[in-house]
């Protein structure tokens, strides 16, 4: 049995990582978060003890170390631009991090923790969900085995509506959250790379505060991809049935079917972590590469080839 902390106890996420550590049979000994609506810790581990302030939490976890309890993992799931810092306490807590994406928001502040990593003798893990889903395992194995000069055509669609609250917070505040690509999008770019190799061209055709598109030349793909948070973009058809979400992927023209299956990821990642084989930060910086680009790209007019949400 594992030994664990966990940063952003009342966050949206945080219940998949606390089944996560319970299904896989370790312990969770302190939480943190400024909320402390977490009545969510009675269901999983309610002897674990709890802090709304960093400092003391930092000391319960030293005084834990300095009694002969050491903690093994910390989990993090907390705003984006938190995970950083809260990535190093782990570190320098030499406790193994379990991140949620995206790790960091720039591609620089990687390099950073890879030395850490090397002081502490420590793991950066992230999760990357996706990789772990069998109908994705399944079609990187098809494009594993197609002809190696073939290159894919795929379309990327992925809107889920938000309402006005999102603006006013974090996920609002592209200096915090990194934007809607980092928000929404990092995950799929992420398995984009992953199946279809490398970018080689990154190309912006739109981007505003509730959506984005563009697109993306892979060393075996052309991806055009669109992204919102704006409800006024989920077709109608979908509408009528109420859904607020539409999620689309095509290769070459057929849909990968992947709606199914989301429920045991986290615990799935877990299990892969203890194993040692967790995603670290050279599985992690590619698609942060990617986000990071999209930021600052300059808007190209789309002619040709793009996304065609990007006409409405």
């Amino acid at each position: 049995m594992k030994n664990f902390a966990l940063v952003g106890a009342a966050g949206y996420i945080a219940p998949r990582h606390l089944m996560a550590i319970r299904d896989t049979k370790n312990d969770l000994l302190a939480a943190l978060d400024r909320f402390d609506s977490v009545g969510i810790l009675d269901s999983y581990f309610p002897q674990a003890q709890f802090f709304t302030e960093f400092e003391r939490f930092d000391r319960h976890i030293d005084k834990l170390k300095r009694r002969g309890t050491k903690i093994d993992y910390v989990s993090i799931c907390t705003p984006n631009y938190l995970h950083d810092s809260h990535i190093r306490f782990a570190l320098r807590t030499h406790a193994d991090a379990i991140c949620e994406k995206p790790l960091v928001l720039n591609p620089w502040n990687l390099e950073a923790l890879m030395e850490i990593e090397k002081e502490t003798g420590n793991r950066v893990n992230n999760i990357l969900q996706l990789r772990l889903h069998p109908s994705i395992i399944a079609l990187k194995e098809k494009i594993a085995n197609s002809k190696g000069d073939t290159m894919h055509d795929v379309d990327l669609t992925y809107l889920t509506s938000r309402g006005s609250w999102y603006f006013n917070s974090w996920k609002g505040d592209t200096g915090k959250s990194g934007g809607i690509a980092s928000n929404i999008g990092i995950h799929f770019f992420d398995m984009l790379i992953w199946i279809f190799g490398a970018v080689k061209e990154n190309i912006v055709h739109l981007l505003q505060e509730d959506r984005a598109a563009g697109m993306l030349h892979l060393e075996k793909a052309r991806v055009r991809w669109f992204l919102s948070i704006n409800y006024e973009d989920i077709p109608d058809a979908v509408k009528k049935e109420n859904k607020r979400t539409f999620r689309a992927i095509t290769v070459d023209g057929e849909e990968v079917e992947f709606s199914e299956g989301f429920g045991n990821l986290h615990t799935r990642s877990y299990e892969e972590i203890l194993k040692g084989n967790g995603f670290g930060l050279d599985a992690a910086l590619p698609s942060i590469q990617v986000t990071h680009d999209i930021r600052e790209a300059e808007i190209v007019t789309p002619v040709g080839e793009y996304h065609p949400f990007i006409k409405k």
